[in-house]
């Protein structure tokens, strides 16, 4: 009988100590669109800067200490692509542990969800980035074509102090509309809204996890929209797929905390950071477990600053990578010819430039196109007198863009330049107005003052035109010629020089501007560089020893006598410096 007793007093016990509340808190740190800016240092401008991968480190290192175990890390892409650190050690030095790999590891992710400009560094990058990762990479919606079976692994599980949790990755599936099918080769993209409804049901099933997680590469919404998917879908997601306890997104470099009810009438937080590791975001998980199961829920996000870092873990993350840094820094300041002039990106806004013009004349050569078409990529790029090194090519090119030649008709081309310069120029009303199109906020960090990306701001060179800022889009653009005077034909077929990230689609000049079906675009393309067009650039300049920069006055606003004020006026609002 005694023994009777003990034996259910011990199961009494046993299943209060089961039964017991207890709290348990989780802080989650989330990376996205760090560009590879792996050190507290711009090797683009050659400074030093806030942020970075050392100072997020510092950071996530800090709340280990205070929080050990109960730290979860991920990132959500764009790594491979930014700084000269990833081209260096993406093309030129492809023996060395790659640099990237080396200090995402050093981070120690939980897992990462992969980017569009991950995938644009070619198979042979990303899938030797991936092996060499001591973190999962996810991406449910990359399809590998041969086994109808996602390429990367869909989700990852994570187990801490009793709670399974699982993260789901996701990528944005407008990347056939910005990178050649060279590069992504046997893949295709799956609609995020659409493969987000069939993973969750199937990891709910199968993991019955404690929480789901979204790691979604796509902004919070807007951009590219077709009837197939949606560049930015991660509101789309928490407001038509119930299940998610918590979405930390990227893409889009816009910091912010969000909370949108699912269908079921429950609010989901949706968080993302900055680009840069310039700001993170971050989950403070605060839950209530009985037994196994969570009786209460609080997640509380927010974006913190990554400024104020302890120093001595910067350092020390940094201090391991001294001999990469060496040998990066070697290559960069390499000379590699001379230019007898300053040239400044920043010209390129307000007509005709020699910076932008270098470009075109590279692209014309390279290529015998009749027109050519380039944009400002940097904002504020400037390139000094007296001698070039790498590190300028970088200034002068900021990305890996190939170069297409392709077929256009003059309707077609004056179409692009029309949408081209209504994302770029004001419809003046008064001659008070400004002739740039500006964002209420000049100082959002995210376009420089520009109400749109200025990487979308085409001009072309090998015809003569007038940009009418008193006139709507399709009234803009009055094309005078060809640039040696020809005639100019609305219904002639012309070889067009333009990069690859436009050749595909991206910026939608192509299709909305010009009026070419997505479908069609590939049919349109007449041949294509097999090295991006920096390393052309590096070649041209070692082949002329000395380059004499150009103004070729191809282009230009009118009227003068409102265009001319206007530009001096809002040159002055978007470049304080020249007061």
């Amino acid at each position: 009988m005694m023994r009777r007793l003990v034996c259910l007093m011990m199961f009494m016990s046993s299943l209060g100590a089961v039964s017991k509340t207890r709290d348990v808190t989780f802080y989650w740190v989330n990376t996205s669109d760090v560009h590879s800016s792996i050190f507290c240092y711009d090797y683009l401008k050659n400074k030093p800067t806030k942020g970075g991968l050392s100072a997020v480190y510092s950071y996530v290192e800090n709340l280990r200490k205070e929080h050990p175990n109960h730290v979860i890390c991920t990132d959500n892409g764009d790594c491979l692509q930014g700084q000269p650190i990833a081209y260096y050690y993406n093309f030129i030095d492809t023996v060395s542990p790659h640099l990237i790999t080396e200090a995402m590891n050093a981070m120690k992710y939980d897992c990462g969800t992969i980017g569009n400009h991950d995938i644009e560094t070619g198979h042979a990058v990303y899938d030797r980035w991936i092996r060499e990762l001591n973190y999962p990479m996810l991406g449910a919606n990359v399809i590998d074509v041969r086994t109808n079976k996602p390429y990367l692994k869909p989700y990852h599980i994570i187990e801490r102090d009793g709670v399974r949790i699982a993260v789901l990755g996701m990528t944005t599936p407008a990347i056939p509309n910005w990178l050649p099918e060279t590069l992504w080769k046997g893949l295709y993209f799956e609609d995020i809204l659409e493969s987000t409804r069939k993973w969750v049901d199937y990891i709910q099933k199968k993991e019955k996890p404690h929480l789901l997680v979204g790691l979604f590469h796509s902004g919070l919404d807007g951009g590219i929209v077709t009837d197939k998917y949606c560049e930015n879908a991660t509101k789309m997601v928490v407001e038509q797929v119930a299940g998610f306890d918590l979405i930390l997104y990227g893409h889009d470099h816009m910091y912010a905390v969000n909370t949108y009810q699912n269908p079921l009438g429950e609010e989901v937080p949706v968080i993302g950071p900055t680009s840069m590791g310039a700001r993170i975001a971050q989950a403070e998980i605060h839950l209530t477990m009985k037994g196994k199961r969570i009786v209460s829920k609080k997640i509380v996000g927010s974006t913190p600053l990554i400024t104020g870092y302890d120093e001595t873990n910067t350092i020390l993350f940094e201090e391991q990578f001294r001999d990469e840094r060496k040998a990066l820094e070697d290559w960069m300041d390499m000379p590699i010819g001379e230019i007898d002039s300053t040239i400044c990106e920043r010209d390129a806004f307000f007509g005709s430039s020699h910076f932008i013009d270098m470009i075109h004349e590279l692209q014309l050569k390279l290529t015998g196109a009749d027109v050519s078409f380039a944009a400002p990529l940097s904002y504020d790029s400037r390139i000094s007198k007296g001698q070039l090194s790498i590190r300028n090519m970088f200034s002068l090119y900021k990305y890996e863009n190939f170069l297409y030649t392709m077929r256009m008709t003059g309707a077609e081309i004056k179409s692009f330049l029309e949408m081209s310069y209504a994302l770029w120029t004001n419809q003046m009303k008064s001659p008070n107005d400004h002739i740039m199109l500006l964002d209420n906020n000049l100082d959002n960090g995210r376009r420089q003052g520009f109400k749109n990306f200025a990487f979308n701001f085409d001009s072309a060179a090998g015809i003569r035109y007038t940009v009418d800022v008193t006139k709507p889009q399709g009234e803009k653009i009055t094309i005078e010629s060809m640039a040696d005077g020809s005639p100019f034909d609305m219904s002639k077929t012309y070889k067009v020089a333009v990069n690859s990230y436009r050749g595909n689609g991206g910026g939608e000049l192509m299709t909305k501007g010009a009026g070419i079906p997505h479908d069609q675009l590939k049919d349109r393309i007449i041949q294509s560089t097999e090295k991006d067009l920096r390393y052309y650039l590096i070649q041209y300049v070692r082949e002329h020893k000395k380059l004499h920069p150009q103004n070729f006055h191809l282009w230009r606003y009118v009227p003068d006598e409102w265009a001319v004020p206007a530009i001096n006026r809002d040159r002055l609002l978007l470049f304080p410096d020249e007061k």
